[in-house]
């Protein structure tokens, strides 16, 4: 059973929000904040990425820095470019790429069903960075920027979003740094309430499709504030925090590709030799060559594609984890070949989102900066969900989730 709440959103008003709303603070660096908010005062890097509040250079873990995103949120609830709603509420985020619309649903979800597995995880997190996200969830007492979840598809749902898409929304915009369309919708109907939270009870479990480092922070700071407080009831609005939930068929994943900047040693021929032993390899040419099916990769070697086709007996179908292309691709060509163990610290290895698309990959190569690239068919939901639910962890650097959820839109107070 999957528990949600409605809550009183912190919302920028209607003429307001396409200044407030950014980027989510780990898709770019200190100074690409520092060159998007520009002059904008209110733009919501000031909270998100504080550092840009200080001199070119501050690092985004100066104690400082943390300061200054409890004094910039505050300072926009003072002026009026947030506005916490009266009434508590579930909301509608719908966002739209390449004319496909995915519906999200904002919910307030338990804190309880992160910490006992109910909300599933299908990544590893590091201590640091969910220390990062906890110093920022502390200091401004609320939850800034959502978490990205999946939840199985639900025809009652469905319809109640088909019935608000066809209503003119809240807000509704085009983002100016990725061109994709934003809306939003308010559910202030208390029967439209009632379903979302009792259809929600009536799924097993929830899944996070991106941001487990945000999910971890916004779980453990509301069981810290529950651990801390004497008077604790199990009520409290820290024991939620703010995600948005898509029907997991919605979803677009995209492909996750990597740039290797050596051969280990090896000689092109040789390479291509060893590939062989693992892979039918097959010269495409000089025109960009994309993986069409799963099991397939494409590969960017002296100027030409080449097909590689991983060979029966190479992987295992039955396994969740084993049929995964970023594992074979890790174990057969990454590990055995390259002498690349761990993606997450190899400096030898460097990963790049599908939506840059294979002209990077070419680019990175042709510049001399990489020496080939490997391009992999995207993991699917259903995939993810499988591994989450068998309770094993997904390789690193699987998943590219499109687009991306845009902040600034609502905010959850933990009180």
């Amino acid at each position: 059973m999957a528990v949600i709440k409605p809550f009183k959103g912190i919302r920028p008003p209607k003429d307001l929000v396409e200044s407030v709303a950014s980027r989510p603070y780990d898709v770019l660096d200190s100074e690409e904040a520092r060159a998007e908010a520009g002059n904008n005062e209110k733009s919501l890097y000031h909270i998100i990425k504080p550092e840009i509040n200080f001199e070119v250079g501050t690092s985004e873990y100066d104690p400082r820095a943390y300061e200054s995103a409890a004094e910039q949120f505050q300072k926009f609830q003072d002026k009026g470019w947030l506005v916490q709603d009266d009434k508590e509420h579930y909301y509608i985020y719908a966002q739209t790429m390449n004319g496909k619309t995915q519906y999200g649903l904002v919910v307030g979800a338990f804190v309880d069903d992160y910490m006992t597995g109910n909300i599933k995880k299908h990544e590893l997190t590091r201590r640091d960075k969910e220390e990062d996200r906890m110093k920022h969830v502390r200091i401004c007492n609320a939850n800034v920027e959502p978490v990205f979840f999946a939840y199985p598809d639900n025809e009652v749902l469905d319809s109640l979003l088909a019935r608000y898409a066809a209503t003119k929304p809240e807000y509704d915009f085009v983002a100016p740094d990725d061109g994709f369309r934003h809306q939003f919708w308010v559910i202030t109907d208390e029967a439209d309430i009632k379903t979302v939270t009792e259809e929600f009870k009536k799924m097993p479990s929830l899944y996070i499709a991106d941001g487990h480092h945000r999910s971890a922070a916004a779980a453990l700071v509301g069981a810290e504030k529950a651990k801390n407080n004497k008077n604790h009831k199990g009520d409290e609005e820290y024991n939620y925090f703010m995600a948005v939930c898509f029907q997991a068929s919605q979803l677009t994943i995209l492909d996750y590709n990597r740039v290797i900047k050596d051969l280990n040693g090896m000689e092109v021929a040789e390479f291509l030799k060893a590939l062989e032993k693992n892979f039918t390899v097959e010269l495409k040419g000089k025109d960009e060559y994309r993986p069409t099916k799963l099991h397939e990769f494409s590969m960017y070697l002296d100027g030409n594609w080449y097909s590689l086709v991983a060979k029966p007996g190479t992987y295992n179908d039955n396994d969740p984890i084993g049929v995964l292309d970023v594992d074979i691709s890790s174990r057969l060509i990454l590990d055995e070949l390259m002498g690349i163990k761990d993606l997450r610290s190899d400096k030898r290895i460097d990963f790049v989102g599908g939506l840059r698309g294979l002209g990077e990959l070419k680019r990175r190569v042709d510049s001399g900066e990489m020496r080939w690239a490997l391009a992999l068919y995207p993991v699917s939901m259903q995939q993810i969900m499988d591994i989450a639910d068998s309770g094993k962890i997904m390789p690193p650097k699987a998943t590219w989730f499109e687009p991306k959820l845009r902040s600034g839109l609502v905010i959850h107070k933990l009180e």
